[in-house]
């Protein structure tokens, strides 16, 4: 789907037939057609067609033939809000066991089938919905329809004992990971049990309490699948390079004997009701406290569902808004944000900070700073700005969030299984149009002035005394001895009218079309690398210049990147909050931010507005005004951020790899920079930095957008014709580390659920065609992939994690292999064994015949999907600038993929796998760990970091 360039009251879209409507005796029998909506003119649209089998499957086409590409959407509508009290967590939890086979689809071969067909797939669940996804190269969707169709209707008896036992341990070890060893991880939990009733359908989380999940049975499980899971209950959605006469034979034959299942009503409209303030605490593993105040509002599509999040804008997005003019800038806190988030049921209205320890203000404090946030509102009133850049930026997400398939199918999924109506973009867009000042000062006097809320506080553990007040409010606790029996729902059969268990076989790969791409040379000695995407009226500007972290000094690492956060704030002719205010007005963004080897510059921008977006890149990039106030601000914050990131295992387990890989060289240093750094930098020191490495000469610029390179090129030449020089070239030593190959370091993390494991050693550096790309290849068998070795092993055959992988990693100068997972802490021990044991049998034995040719096709056929998004074509144009390389580097590389052989690959992997050259790296509660770890054998060292 293309839209054009041309700028109406929204935009004009051209060049686009209208869809053509087949009449009902031309479709498949029991396929009926009930709405179509073709491209329409003067707004931005979606064109889809709408049918509904007899069985009550909804099924949406859309037709976008820009790329050989389909993505295949199956939305049902159940979430954790159709949940029973007492079995939280049961949507989400079967959301897992759907990629475990059917009847005719064997264990593990759903992720098997995707990923040999080149394509990427998931499921996802939220409190309203579950959906299941893939994107594939087009001659793969009647595999992808099997696949979908055979789990709906072929499920239930494919369901065992261990399936159901190693999914439920993998599903807690994804709480574990994103939920209790997370800081803050609990606070939403907390939140929900406090704002809604007792018994309402969002007064649990999503991912479910941990007692739920423990009561959890097989033939709850199996109700659950008989009473939502019916097609129904469902929206097939299709987009890409399809036409529909030719997608609903498909889908009638795949999904038209599917039985439906029981009726589904809507849910009532339930948003929370409270008659005074709540307040409610937890103490954590967290460094900084955090104060949140929660107001109840309306429902997703409400019509004050547009003004309130005007007013959440006008509160806390961005440097404009009123919590960061009151409380981040004058560092009274870290961070502070509002927010309006809306479900099918429910919305809420929020606002949330860390108090800056400096400030010396405690929750209480920070409270009544909120407070008069709110009331602020009423003094300031709406300003005519708030208004145009909250507009703009509905629209420019709306153009923007049309750039890949799957990004207008989900749109189409979303809206009709909520609404009843596939595309609401330009009703959306025009119920922000009509938001007014009145309107949204009516929304803030109706839903939060004066109104009650959750106050939610989260303080340091040991530190009850920085809470905002005491608690005043106890949820309810399920008991289970009053859980009730459900009615027992009957197994439902298809009517099977083919042999299900033949695998759709794949028609000839659809021809790819690399990025036609221009080159040229800026006067100042930028290198430029163009290319035309007209699938929207956008441009993606990527400009690296080389003034990176390895630049800077041990002693002064964190300097590039404080450059970087300082050239996002105020330059010499505008303040942070005109330059923001600026860029939102046009619907575009301009972010720095600071890369070992470069300093990267992102451009976004309609491009109907791009000659003002640059103008304001040159204002940044060349008038930087350094204020002192600035850096103050941003070197505290850094501080914080980093006192808060010891607290999280993750970020431990990385940089215990970059110390003992590195060493004290500056690629062993965060480059956010240490407290020790951060402490003595300056101002000075970040100037003299930019003044000596910030130079054209040797920089690169990617470029992808809608306008021909005769319309584009004059508009980059203008970005900053006067800025000159070169800077001193980066000499980089990074000398082979001293540490002790086979041993374990061990770091401690106290109150950890789970550990982090890195298994890591050096490697060699990165390249596109040689011995890095080829042990890439060799290693998508072992853990670079779902159904990779390892992933296999510690996820579906233990249950031990929630994701296992390993891979090889790096840049022109050095490269690591790292193999790594976080696993629930009583078997540490045990998943060490077998990462070993992969590595060990891998490194000496290699991968088989028919894994090498499932990974042949996997990669080939992956292609398709490798230049979709304008951001896809820039990560792959970066490529081309970095390595010196035209576009026939891909057939190159492809004759690698298809001509190395078995042998070759398997050297690589007796060379770089063996166990005694690596390290193992464990974040966990050391005391805990050390005895399970000495049976290991293994040398146990401790590290500080």
């Amino acid at each position: 789907m293309k839209y054009s360039s041309l700028s109406l009251a929204l935009l004009v879209a051209l060049g686009v037939t209208s869809c053509s409507h087949k009449s009902h005796n031309e479709l498949p029998t029991g396929v009926t057609l009930v709405a179509a909506k073709s491209q329409q003119q003067n707004e931005i649209s979606l064109p889809y067609k709408k049918y509904v089998l007899e069985n009550g499957l909804t099924v949406i086409i859309h037709e976008d033939q820009s790329d050989p590409l389909v993505h295949i959407d199956v939305t049902y509508h159940v979430g954790s809000a159709r949940e029973e009290l007492g079995k939280s967590g049961f949507a989400h939890f079967f959301e897992h066991m759907m990629f475990q086979g059917s009847d005719n689809v064997g264990a593990e071969m759903h992720f098997k089938y995707v990923t040999e067909a080149g394509g990427t797939l998931n499921g996802t669940t939220n409190s309203d919905r579950t959906n299941y996804f893939q994107t594939v190269p087009v001659n793969q969707l009647e595999k992808m329809l099997w696949l979908e169709s055979d789990r709906m209707g072929y499920f239930l008896d494919s369901v065992t004992q261990e399936k159901f036992d190693i999914q439920l341990s993998t599903v807690k070890n994804e709480r574990g990971q994103r939920v209790d060893n997370q800081p803050y991880g609990r606070y939403f939990e907390q939140l929900l049990g406090a704002l809604y009733p007792y018994g309402h359908p969002y007064s649990w989380p999503v991912i479910g309490h941990m007692d739920d999940l423990n009561r959890a049975t097989m033939p709850d499980l199996k109700q659950f699948f008989l009473r939502w899971y019916g097609p129904n209950n469902a929206t097939l959605t299709i987009g890409g390079a399809v036409k529909a006469e030719d997608v609903l034979p498909l889908v009638q034959q795949y999904f038209g004997t599917i039985p439906a299942g029981p009726a589904v009503e809507k849910m009532a409209k339930a948003p929370a009701k409270l008659d005074a303030d709540r307040y409610v605490s937890m103490e954590d593993n967290v460094h900084l406290p955090l104060i949140s105040m929660t107001f109840p509002t309306v429902y997703a599509g409400h019509p004050d569902e547009a003004p309130l999040d005007i007013l959440a804008d006008i509160l806390g997005n961005g440097n404009n808004s009123l919590l960061y003019q009151s409380l981040v800038r004058p560092q009274i806190a870290v961070n502070a944000s509002a927010g309006h988030r809306c479900m099918e049921l429910a919305c809420t209205f929020s606002l949330s900070a860390l108090p800056h320890p400096a400030s010396g203000k405690n929750l209480a404090d920070i409270e009544q700073l909120l407070r008069q946030n709110l009331k602020q509102v009423a003094e300031r009133g709406v300003k005519p700005d708030d208004l145009a850049r909250a507009k703009t930026r509905v629209e420019a997400r709306s153009i923007f969030g049309l750039q890949s398939v799957a990004g207008k199918v989900s749109q189409l999924a979303y809206n009709e299984i909520f609404f009843g109506e596939p595309d609401r973009i330009a009703s959306l867009l025009a119920a922000y149009e009509a938001v007014t000042a009145d309107d949204v000062m009516r929304v803030y006097q109706q839903y939060v002035q004066n109104s009650p809320a959750v106050i939610s506080s989260v303080v340091p553990r040991g530190k009850k005394e920085l809470i905002a007040a005491a608690d005043n409010f106890t949820p309810q606790q399920f008991d289970p001895a009053t859980a009730q029996a459900s009615a027992e729902l009957p197994m439902r059969y298809a009517t099977q009218t083919f042999d299900r268990k033949v695998v759709p076989q794949a028609g000839a790969n659809p021809a790819i079309v690399l990025p036609e791409t221009w080159t040229t040379q800026l006067e100042n000695g930028i290198a430029v690398l163009g290319a035309i995407s007209d699938e929207t009226p956008t441009t993606s500007i990527l400009l690296r210049i080389p003034a990176g972290s390895f630049q800077n000094t041990v002693e002064q690492v964190g300097t590039a990147a404080m450059l970087a956060s300082l050239l996002n704030e105020s330059t010499e002719n505008y303040s942070t909050e005109q330059m923001s205010m600026a860029l939102e007005l046009l619907g575009s963004s301009v972010s720095f931010s600071a890369a070992d080897n470069e300093l990267n510059v992102f451009i976004s921008s309609l491009s109907r507005n791009l000659p003002q977006t640059l103008a304001l890149v040159q204002e940044k990039l060349l008038r930087p005004a350094f204020k002192e106030e600035d850096f103050n601000r941003l070197k505290q914050q850094r501080l914080q951020s980093l006192a808060q990131a010891q607290k999280n295992a993750s970020y431990l387990a990385d940089q215990a790899v970059r110390q003992l890989m590195f060493g004290d060289t500056i690629a062993g240093q965060p480059g956010a920079g240490t407290e020790q750094s951060l402490q003595a930098m300056t101002l000075a020191q970040v100037q003299a930095f930019y003044q000596a490495y910030v130079k054209p000469e040797g920089a690169q610029l990617v470029a992808v957008s809608d306008l021909p390179q005769a319309q584009l090129q004059p508009l980059l030449a203008q970005i900053a014709p006067q800025w000159q020089g070169k800077a001193p070239e980066l000499k980089l030593a990074l000398p082979a580390p001293t540490i002790q190959a086979g041993a374990i370091y061990l770091v401690h993390k106290d109150q950890s659920p789970q550990s982090e494991i890195r298994i890591v050693r050096r490697a060699m550096p990165r390249d596109l065609t040689g011995d890095f790309y080829r042990a890439g290849l060799m290693n998508f068998t072992l853990g670079g992939n779902f159904n990779s070795r390892i992933n296999l092993n510690l996820r579906e055959d233990k249950g031990y994690t929630y994701g296992a992988r390993s891979g090889f990693g790096g840049d022109q100068q050095v490269g690591l292999f790292t193999a790594s997972a976080a696993v629930r802490a009583d078997v540490t021990r045990e998943s060490i064994t077998e990462f070993l044991n992969e590595l060990n049998t891998y490194q000496q034995t290699g991968m088989t015949a028919e894994e090498l040719s499932f990974m042949r096709s996997a990669v080939n056929q992956s292609e398709a999907l490798r230049y979709e998004t304008p951001n896809a074509k820039l990560g792959f144009m970066a490529q081309m600038l970095e390595f010196k390389v035209g576009p026939e580097f891909t057939r190159e590389r492809n004759s690698v993929l298809q001509q190395t052989s078995l042998a070759e690959l398997n050297a690589l992997a007796t060379q770089y796998l063996s166990p005694a050259e690596m390290v193992i790296v464990v974040v966990g509660e050391a005391d805990k760990l050390k005895p399970e770890l000495a049976k290991l054998n293994l040398p146990i060292i401790d590290l500080t970091l």
